[in-house]
């Protein structure tokens, strides 16, 4: 008779992981703050130490760059969101000429007359009034998830106040044996953080001046609120380049179907030249995702936490593979750590060891994120070693064959 026997530890960790699972489920919300929170420290924690490396004070430069981000805030909503509204108004009080006019368009072709039904029983009225009713069902969970993204502000910026504080907390609980790995993951997912940040803001930069310049040359109206609008929805996965083209082509109606088009062309081709090309450029070195990886993470934080989980997919998927690496945790059809890392990993743990003898958790954080920097340094150094050795290599073997093929040639 076959006898199975599980060790009671197998199951402890077994309930223990499915209690985690389910206590992440439950509390869904408190974990989308928290992670925001986490990201706002990491995107804002490089620029107080910059403030802090000219001598400003962290609490100075915190209320500075809190300063600095209300007031572009304020200022972008002041530029778009009058103008968007009154282009919506003008959209509809004019609706039923620019139904008239696309309709004289698509009967000039036999291709396009099937539209012409389509267009004419077209109720912009009727819409409207689903969309207010929908706004308002929504608008209470638009005050709730304003409270939470106020709540994760305030707790970024008490971390950010007295982050070596938090940090030595965590470093407290965390075993000294860890503390050097520890340091590697925070190093690196601030600038996992830092550069997904960035990117967002270049991206979303690149289409304001796109969708400024485009509508300007066509002379649409409001070309500026528009464009601003555009940067702003653009930082949505999936839905971002339809909210970032919908009003610009509406805008673009009045001044005639050829109008329209080129602008519809337009931002249709920006929206593939930023998916191909500019997105992979900007993100690809930071957050070290594969194609297939990127789009299995957006669709799984979509379906799981809708705009927001969409939003978190590529720096949590970015994270957890990096978690897994700096943990020295060997994944499936992997190459194992080779003798030699192993030997750096063990030198940098015994030289912590050595120098946080006796010192409390806080300072001791401090050396295990220099000595994190330093190996990420003498990394980065031998990645570009084993770089230049690959150029040589190849460069010699092209050199050979080409030698190869003149003496081939001269027999």
């Amino acid at each position: 008779m076959l006898r199975i026997e599980i060790a009671p530890r197998t199951i402890l960790a077994v309930l223990a992981a499915l209690a985690g699972a389910w206590l992440l489920i439950e509390l869904k919300a408190v974990v989308i703050l928290v992670v925001f929170a986490l990201v706002l420290v990491g995107t804002l924690n490089p620029l107080l130490g910059w403030f802090e490396r000219r001598r400003i004070h962290r609490n100075l430069g915190l209320a500075l760059t809190l300063l600095a981000m209300t007031t572009v805030v304020t200022l972008l909503l002041l530029v778009s969101l009058p103008a968007l509204t009154r282009q919506v108004v003008d959209i509809v009080d004019n609706a039923p000429t620019h139904r008239e006019n696309i309709v004289a368009w698509l009967q000039q072709s036999s291709l396009t007359r099937p539209l012409v039904h389509s267009v004419e029983s077209f109720d912009p009225q009727a819409m409207l009034d689903g969309a207010g009713d929908q706004l308002l069902e929504y608008s209470s969970r638009a005050i709730l998830g304003v409270g939470y993204a106020v709540t994760a502000l305030v707790l970024a910026v008490y971390l950010l106040a007295d982050g070596q504080r938090a940090l030595g907390a965590v470093y407290a609980v965390v075993p000294r044996g860890y503390h050097v790995r520890l340091a590697r993951i925070t190093v690196e997912l601030e600038i996992i953080v830092g550069g997904y940040v960035r990117g967002q803001l270049i991206t979303s930069a690149a289409i304001t001046v796109f969708t400024f310049g485009l509508l300007t040359l066509c002379g649409v109206d409001n070309a500026l609120a528009l464009a601003v609008f555009a940067g702003l929805t653009d930082v949505i996965p999936f839905v971002g380049g339809a909210l970032a083209t919908a009003p610009a082509v509406l805008a673009s109606i009045p001044h005639g179907i050829t109008v329209t088009l080129i602008v519809l062309g337009s931002m249709l081709a920006y929206q593939e030249f930023e998916s191909r090309v500019l997105v992979p450029k900007v993100y690809g070195r930071v957050l070290r995702l594969s194609a297939a990886v990127v789009v299995l993470a957006l669709l799984i934080g979509g379906t799981l936490m809708g705009i927001l989980g969409a939003l978190l997919a590529l720096p949590v998927a970015a994270a957890l593979q990096m978690v897994i690496r700096e943990l020295r945790v060997t994944m499936p059809g992997e190459v194992p750590l080779d003798a030699e890392n192993q030997a750096l990993d063990a030198n940098a743990e015994h030289r912590y060891e050595e120098l946080t003898v006796g010192m409390p958790a806080q300072g001791a954080s401090s050396i295990a994120t220099e000595i994190a920097l330093q190996q990420r340094a003498l990394a980065i150094e031998a990645a570009a070693v084993a770089v230049e050795a690959a150029v040589e290599a190849a460069a010699a073997t092209v050199d050979a064959e080409v030698a190869a093929a003149k003496a081939d040639t001269s027999g």
